[in-house]
Protein backbone atom coordinates (compact mmCIF):
# COMPACT_ATOMS: atom_id res chain seq x y z
CA UNK A 1 0.00 0.00 0.00
CA UNK A 2 1.60 3.61 -1.07
CA UNK A 3 2.37 5.91 1.76
CA UNK A 4 0.30 8.86 1.98
CA UNK A 5 2.07 12.44 1.60
CA UNK A 6 -0.12 12.97 5.74
CA UNK A 7 2.18 9.78 6.72
CA UNK A 8 5.13 10.93 4.91
CA UNK A 9 5.02 13.98 6.84
CA UNK A 10 6.36 12.22 10.46
CA UNK A 11 9.51 10.10 7.94
CA UNK A 12 12.53 10.71 9.25
CA UNK A 13 14.94 12.39 7.08
CA UNK A 14 18.30 10.55 5.97
CA UNK A 15 21.32 11.97 6.45
CA UNK A 16 24.85 10.33 5.82
CA UNK A 17 28.28 11.32 5.60
CA UNK A 18 31.97 9.73 5.30
CA UNK A 19 32.13 9.72 9.31
CA UNK A 20 31.79 12.25 11.78
CA UNK A 21 31.95 15.59 10.19
CA UNK A 22 28.10 15.03 8.85
CA UNK A 23 27.06 15.53 12.37
CA UNK A 24 27.70 19.45 11.63
CA UNK A 25 25.11 19.38 9.12
CA UNK A 26 22.89 17.02 11.81
CA UNK A 27 23.27 19.46 14.79
CA UNK A 28 22.47 22.20 12.13
CA UNK A 29 18.55 20.27 10.88
CA UNK A 30 18.49 19.38 14.99
CA UNK A 31 18.40 23.29 15.51
CA UNK A 32 16.40 24.75 12.50
CA UNK A 33 13.78 21.79 11.97
CA UNK A 34 13.31 21.04 15.70
CA UNK A 35 10.78 18.56 14.35
CA UNK A 36 12.72 16.74 12.39
CA UNK A 37 13.34 13.08 13.04
CA UNK A 38 16.14 12.06 11.70
CA UNK A 39 18.11 8.92 10.68
CA UNK A 40 22.25 9.12 10.53
CA UNK A 41 24.63 7.14 8.77
CA UNK A 42 28.42 7.70 9.27
CA UNK A 43 30.66 5.04 7.07
CA UNK A 44 33.26 5.30 9.77
CA UNK A 45 34.79 1.78 8.30
CA UNK A 46 35.76 3.56 4.77
CA UNK A 47 36.35 7.05 5.88
CA UNK A 48 37.82 9.88 4.48
CA UNK A 49 35.93 9.86 1.20
CA UNK A 50 37.98 12.97 -0.10
CA UNK A 51 40.91 11.20 -1.51
CA UNK A 52 39.17 8.58 -3.36
CA UNK A 53 37.88 7.92 -6.76
CA UNK A 54 34.36 9.07 -8.24
CA UNK A 55 33.59 5.26 -8.98
CA UNK A 56 34.14 4.12 -5.42
CA UNK A 57 32.32 6.95 -4.04
CA UNK A 58 29.21 6.44 -6.23
CA UNK A 59 28.97 2.75 -5.19
CA UNK A 60 29.55 3.77 -1.53
CA UNK A 61 27.00 6.52 -1.82
CA UNK A 62 24.54 3.78 -3.42
CA UNK A 63 25.18 1.08 -0.82
CA UNK A 64 24.42 4.13 1.81
CA UNK A 65 20.88 4.95 0.19
CA UNK A 66 19.74 1.80 0.03
CA UNK A 67 19.97 1.34 3.43
CA UNK A 68 18.05 4.61 4.50
CA UNK A 69 15.22 3.71 2.00
CA UNK A 70 15.24 0.91 3.77
CA UNK A 71 14.66 2.35 6.75
CA UNK A 72 11.88 4.29 5.40
CA UNK A 73 13.29 7.84 5.23
CA UNK A 74 11.27 10.61 3.41
CA UNK A 75 14.38 12.58 1.95
CA UNK A 76 17.49 12.24 1.94
CA UNK A 77 21.11 14.81 2.82
CA UNK A 78 24.15 14.04 1.54
CA UNK A 79 26.17 15.44 3.79
CA UNK A 80 29.54 15.30 2.72
CA UNK A 81 31.09 17.62 0.53
CA UNK A 82 33.41 14.79 -1.60
CA UNK A 83 30.08 12.51 -2.22
CA UNK A 84 28.12 16.06 -3.05
CA UNK A 85 30.40 16.38 -5.42
CA UNK A 86 31.13 13.40 -6.66
CA UNK A 87 28.58 10.94 -6.87
CA UNK A 88 25.16 13.29 -6.01
CA UNK A 89 24.27 14.13 -9.99
CA UNK A 90 24.70 10.35 -11.30
CA UNK A 91 22.37 9.68 -8.11
CA UNK A 92 19.76 12.30 -8.64
CA UNK A 93 17.67 10.57 -11.39
CA UNK A 94 17.49 7.29 -9.66
CA UNK A 95 16.23 8.67 -6.93
CA UNK A 96 12.39 7.87 -5.99
CA UNK A 97 12.46 10.65 -3.09
CA UNK A 98 13.89 14.29 -2.65
CA UNK A 99 17.59 14.44 -1.91
CA UNK A 100 20.42 17.36 -1.05
CA UNK A 101 23.30 17.45 -1.21
CA UNK A 102 26.09 20.43 0.86
CA UNK A 103 27.87 21.93 -2.05
CA UNK A 104 24.66 23.53 -3.80
CA UNK A 105 23.20 25.49 -0.85
CA UNK A 106 27.01 26.65 0.29
CA UNK A 107 27.98 27.53 -3.00
CA UNK A 108 24.78 29.68 -3.38
CA UNK A 109 25.13 31.82 -0.03
CA UNK A 110 28.76 32.80 -1.34
CA UNK A 111 27.64 33.92 -4.56
CA UNK A 112 24.83 36.01 -3.20
CA UNK A 113 27.05 37.18 -0.17
CA UNK A 114 30.52 38.45 -1.65
CA UNK A 115 30.92 41.65 -2.48
CA UNK A 116 34.17 41.72 -4.59
CA UNK A 117 33.58 38.49 -6.24
CA UNK A 118 36.46 37.19 -4.73
CA UNK A 119 35.37 33.48 -3.25
CA UNK A 120 37.81 30.82 -0.96
CA UNK A 121 36.79 27.17 -0.67
CA UNK A 122 38.80 25.18 1.23
CA UNK A 123 38.04 21.08 1.58
CA UNK A 124 39.25 17.75 1.15
CA UNK A 125 41.58 16.96 -2.09
CA UNK A 126 38.55 15.08 -3.38
CA UNK A 127 36.04 18.59 -3.33
CA UNK A 128 38.59 21.25 -4.17
CA UNK A 129 39.78 18.87 -7.29
CA UNK A 130 36.48 18.38 -8.60
CA UNK A 131 36.38 22.24 -9.18
CA UNK A 132 32.31 21.59 -8.13
CA UNK A 133 32.05 24.72 -6.14
CA UNK A 134 33.30 27.01 -8.80
CA UNK A 135 31.05 25.20 -11.29
CA UNK A 136 27.91 25.74 -8.68
CA UNK A 137 29.38 29.33 -7.93
CA UNK A 138 29.37 30.67 -11.51
CA UNK A 139 25.72 29.87 -11.96
CA UNK A 140 24.95 32.27 -9.67
CA UNK A 141 27.81 34.78 -10.16
CA UNK A 142 29.49 34.10 -13.40
CA UNK A 143 32.28 36.80 -12.96
CA UNK A 144 33.22 35.12 -9.35
CA UNK A 145 36.94 34.23 -9.63
CA UNK A 146 37.49 31.17 -6.64
CA UNK A 147 40.64 30.26 -5.12
CA UNK A 148 40.58 26.68 -3.91
CA UNK A 149 42.89 25.18 -1.15
CA UNK A 150 42.98 21.71 0.19
CA UNK A 151 42.87 21.40 3.88
CA UNK A 152 43.56 17.16 4.42
CA UNK A 153 45.51 17.79 7.90
CA UNK A 154 41.77 19.80 9.04
CA UNK A 155 39.87 16.11 9.09
CA UNK A 156 42.15 14.02 11.86
CA UNK A 157 42.51 17.01 14.23
CA UNK A 158 38.95 17.73 14.34
CA UNK A 159 38.44 14.32 15.16
CA UNK A 160 40.91 14.44 17.80
CA UNK A 161 39.45 16.59 19.35
CA UNK A 162 41.97 19.55 19.16
CA UNK A 163 39.86 22.46 17.88
CA UNK A 164 42.20 25.11 19.96
CA UNK A 165 45.13 23.42 20.17
CA UNK A 166 48.40 25.44 19.15
CA UNK A 167 49.17 22.34 16.53
CA UNK A 168 45.53 23.33 15.01
CA UNK A 169 46.41 26.58 15.01
CA UNK A 170 49.32 26.23 13.20
CA UNK A 171 48.16 24.09 10.85
CA UNK A 172 45.39 26.51 9.92
CA UNK A 173 47.58 29.44 9.96
CA UNK A 174 50.07 27.23 7.09
CA UNK A 175 47.18 26.70 5.28
CA UNK A 176 45.50 29.98 5.00
CA UNK A 177 48.33 31.84 4.52
CA UNK A 178 47.84 32.39 0.34
CA UNK A 179 43.96 33.40 1.56
CA UNK A 180 45.34 36.31 3.61
CA UNK A 181 46.98 38.08 0.10
CA UNK A 182 44.81 37.23 -2.18
CA UNK A 183 41.67 39.72 -1.32
CA UNK A 184 38.70 37.70 -0.73
CA UNK A 185 36.00 38.72 1.18
CA UNK A 186 34.04 34.96 1.67
CA UNK A 187 35.28 31.86 2.59
CA UNK A 188 33.48 28.72 2.41
CA UNK A 189 33.96 25.36 4.55
CA UNK A 190 34.04 23.20 2.17
CA UNK A 191 34.15 19.94 4.22
CA UNK A 192 31.70 19.06 6.86
CA UNK A 193 34.41 19.42 9.81
CA UNK A 194 35.43 22.58 8.92
CA UNK A 195 32.29 24.20 11.11
CA UNK A 196 34.14 23.38 14.51
CA UNK A 197 37.08 25.05 13.70
CA UNK A 198 35.38 28.22 12.24
CA UNK A 199 36.16 30.48 15.10
CA UNK A 200 39.73 29.64 15.00
CA UNK A 201 39.89 30.08 10.97
CA UNK A 202 37.59 33.57 11.34
CA UNK A 203 40.76 34.88 13.62
CA UNK A 204 43.10 34.06 11.38
CA UNK A 205 41.03 35.32 8.34
CA UNK A 206 40.17 38.67 10.58
CA UNK A 207 36.80 40.00 10.32
CA UNK A 208 36.52 41.35 7.00
CA UNK A 209 36.22 37.68 5.34
CA UNK A 210 32.84 36.18 5.56
CA UNK A 211 32.74 32.40 6.59
CA UNK A 212 30.14 30.45 4.95
CA UNK A 213 28.99 27.21 6.55
CA UNK A 214 27.38 24.81 3.67
CA UNK A 215 25.76 22.66 6.56
CA UNK A 216 23.79 26.08 8.20
CA UNK A 217 22.71 26.44 4.22
CA UNK A 218 21.90 22.99 3.98
CA UNK A 219 19.69 23.21 6.79
CA UNK A 220 17.79 25.80 5.18
CA UNK A 221 17.69 24.53 1.85
CA UNK A 222 16.15 21.18 3.39
CA UNK A 223 13.52 22.98 4.84
CA UNK A 224 12.54 24.47 1.50
CA UNK A 225 12.58 21.10 -0.03
CA UNK A 226 10.63 19.27 2.49
CA UNK A 227 7.82 21.89 2.88
CA UNK A 228 8.12 22.32 -1.32
CA UNK A 229 6.97 18.42 -1.33
CA UNK A 230 4.39 19.30 1.24
CA UNK A 231 6.00 16.45 3.43
CA UNK A 232 7.64 18.85 6.51
CA UNK A 233 6.99 17.11 10.00
CA UNK A 234 4.18 19.75 12.00
CA UNK A 235 5.33 18.09 15.37
CA UNK A 236 1.62 16.80 15.52
CA UNK A 237 3.06 13.19 16.09
CA UNK A 238 5.58 13.60 19.04
CA UNK A 239 8.82 14.50 19.45
CA UNK A 240 11.57 13.86 16.89
CA UNK A 241 13.84 10.87 17.09
CA UNK A 242 17.10 10.78 16.31
CA UNK A 243 18.63 7.05 15.40
CA UNK A 244 22.38 6.76 14.81
CA UNK A 245 24.10 3.94 12.48
CA UNK A 246 27.66 3.48 11.50
CA UNK A 247 30.02 1.07 10.14
CA UNK A 248 33.11 0.71 12.40
CA UNK A 249 34.16 2.55 15.80
CA UNK A 250 30.53 3.12 17.25
CA UNK A 251 32.00 4.04 20.60
CA UNK A 252 34.35 6.78 19.29
CA UNK A 253 31.02 7.67 16.92
CA UNK A 254 29.17 8.14 19.51
CA UNK A 255 31.64 9.86 21.82
CA UNK A 256 32.35 12.74 19.47
CA UNK A 257 28.84 13.02 18.16
CA UNK A 258 28.04 13.24 22.31
CA UNK A 259 30.44 16.14 22.08
CA UNK A 260 28.96 18.64 19.27
CA UNK A 261 25.38 17.34 19.38
CA UNK A 262 22.60 19.50 21.64
CA UNK A 263 21.19 16.35 22.53
CA UNK A 264 22.64 13.36 24.52
CA UNK A 265 22.91 9.94 21.80
CA UNK A 266 22.65 6.68 23.65
CA UNK A 267 23.92 4.12 21.17
CA UNK A 268 25.36 4.14 17.34
CA UNK A 269 24.63 0.76 16.03
CA UNK A 270 26.73 -0.93 13.76
CA UNK A 271 25.67 -1.95 10.43
CA UNK A 272 27.59 -3.95 7.95
CA UNK A 273 27.13 -1.54 4.55
CA UNK A 274 28.18 -4.18 1.95
CA UNK A 275 25.62 -6.81 2.95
Amino acid sequence: MKESVEEKKYAPVGVFDSGVGGLTVAREIMRQLPEESIIYFGDTARVPYGSKSKETIIRYSKQIIHFLESMGVKAIVVACNTASAFALEELRPEMKMPIIGVVKPGAKAAAKTTQNGRIGVIGTEGTVGSQIYTEMIHRHNPKAQILGKACPLFVPLVEEGWLKDPVTIEVAKRYLASFQESGIDTLILGCTHYPLLRSAIQDIMGSSVNLVNPAYETAQGLRRLLEGHQIANDGKAGPAKYQFYVSDAAEKFKNFANSILPCEIKEAQLIHIEE
